[in-house]
């Protein structure tokens, strides 16, 4: 057992909810491959971390390498190590907050909650009805308390980079 079957399925409802989204609205998300300004070098859950991991191992040869030279490279205040000519590396394994960044998130600021997104998407349109806004508190919950289901049995930090996570060993 791999451990990592609450987070994989929190990731399907995730994705579910971001291609509903995607599909709804796709004429007013710019978002696209190559599209990478926000694609910065962040910290992820251990949970996140072993998911990418895992999908680092599936890699051909040649391909990881590429990955773990990236990470052996990267610096806190650089892009994203598995950036790589515009595209993710990993694409099917990116941690969350890469699946929803630029979508319309719900989120608590100064006391107050906001409809957060990219501002390049949803431009034209007068509202986002609420089936497209994710609620991030709520998701940041899930994800807190799977993290911490994971830590139980798989003891180690709470939160490492992607460069971290890209070099632990197999």
């Amino acid at each position: 057992m791999s451990g990592l079957e609450n987070y994989l399925a929190l990731l399907s409802r995730v994705d579910e909810i971001c291609q509903r989204t995607f599909e709804a609205f796709s004429p007013h998300i710019t978002c696209r491959a190559g599209c990478d300004a926000c694609c910065r070098h962040l910290s992820i859950f251990a949970v996140e971390a072993a998911a990418l991991t895992r999908a680092l191992r599936e890699l051909p040869a040649g391909e990881a390498e590429l990955v773990r030279a990236k990470a052996r490279g990267a610096r806190e205040d650089s892009p994203c190590p598995l950036l790589h000519d515009g595209l993710c590396l990993l694409y099917q394994a990116r941690p969350i907050i890469c699946r929803t960044h630029g979508l319309p998130l719900l989120l608590s600021r100064d006391g107050e909650r906001t409809v957060d997104f990219c501002p390049e998407n949803f431009q034209g349109l007068p509202s986002i009805p609420g089936s497209a806004v994710i609620d991030l508190e709520r998701l940041n919950v899930m994800l807190t308390t799977i993290n911490a289901l994971y830590l139980q049995s798989f003891p180690g930090p709470e939160r490492l980079t992607i460069a971290q996570a890209l070099s632990l060993p197999d």
